[in-house]
């Protein structure tokens, strides 16, 4: 999304408030807005009637959070290519270490109300069934989601912003379509980590949680396809068919997003971008280099000395 062209259509260069200056529009169960901070502030309190979810588009935050079994403080940073769902009626603290006036840390957030998020998922579970570990698609209201934006998120949170801002005839039905999209991916995110922080635990008793937990201690390994499909019972067509329905993604697809996700735990940890390459097994620096620029939209080079400033 490009800042300066959100300045000029939203009149953000004339701000009302230094701190969480926002700007709203409505649609059906759900609204949109865009918050700016112009100077560096501590805790300052975030709270969610509805389900809500956030994009950051420049600067960083540093969330706070309470974990609700262990009711201690959680703390993460958020920055440009993540997401961070909040369940309704919960709050979180927000530090802005590196908000400044010629650069102030902006966000988007989406709000939708729990009726609308009750209805999606009944049709879920009418279309594909429960999801591996759940009895019916709904979003637990226990856990935040945080997440890095895949391409098909970054585009859909860009079509769901030109929608909300216009004026179009149509502009309620693509902003209902567009919502329901974004949920449907909220409660597959979920419910895909969800199988994978289970995969152990459930791995004697579903064939399909064996082969998810087989890829998830095998990142560095080739695929064998054929290999999953005997853990799992199922026939080449019927595993990927199933694969795919719970989890949203193909066996590759969910080996290479949890190969980039173990590469950014491991370069934060301050492992070298050649040895996080080759000892997860990508075959030359350039692909992984690829891979993970798309991913986390910057290079391991930079991701590794936690360059996130921009």
């Amino acid at each position: 999304m490009n800042n300066e062209a959100l300045v000029s259509r939203l009149g953000l260069s004339q701000p009302k408030k230094l701190i969480e200056n926002r700007v709203s529009f409505a649609g059906p169960d759900s609204e949109l807005s865009i918050y700016d901070t112009y100077l560096p502030a501590e805790k300052v309190l975030l709270h969610s009637s509805g389900l809500l979810y956030c994009g950051m588009i420049q600067g960083k935050k540093v969330l706070h959070g309470m974990h609700p079994q262990l009711q201690t403080l959680q703390s993460q940073e958020f920055i440009p290519h993540q997401s961070f769902v909040m369940s309704a009626n919960t709050s979180v603290a927000i530090d802005f270490p590196e908000a400044t006036m010629d650069k102030p840390t902006r966000c988007l957030t989406i709000e939708i109300s729990s009726e609308r998020i009750t209805l999606l998922a009944q049709q879920l579970d009418v279309k594909l069934g429960a999801p591996l570990t759940l009895d019916s698609w709904q979003l637990l209201s226990d856990k935040h989601l945080h997440t890095q934006h895949s391409e098909g998120t970054q585009m859909l949170l860009e079509r769901l912003f030109n929608c909300f801002v216009e004026n179009e005839n149509e502009r309620n039905l693509v902003i209902d379509f567009g919502v329901s999209e974004l949920v449907a991916r909220i409660l597959k995110h979920q419910a895909r980590d969800l199988v994978l922080e289970n995969s152990l635990e459930y791995s004697d008793n579903s064939g399909l949680q064996a082969a998810v937990h087989y890829i998830k201690t095998h990142l560095s390994e080739h695929l064998d396809i054929e290999h999953l499909c005997k853990m799992a019972c199922m026939s080449r067509s019927r595993f990927y068919q199933s694969f795919k329905q719970k989890l949203g993604c193909t066996p590759l697809a969910l080996q290479q997003q949890l190969r980039l996700e173990k590469a950014a735990e491991r370069l934060k940890a301050g492992e070298s971008v050649s040895q996080v390459c080759f000892s997860l097994g990508y075959a030359n620096l350039s692909h992984f280099n690829r891979r993970f620029q798309a991913q986390f939209n910057m290079p391991p080079s930079l991701f590794s000395k936690q360059d996130i400033s921009h």
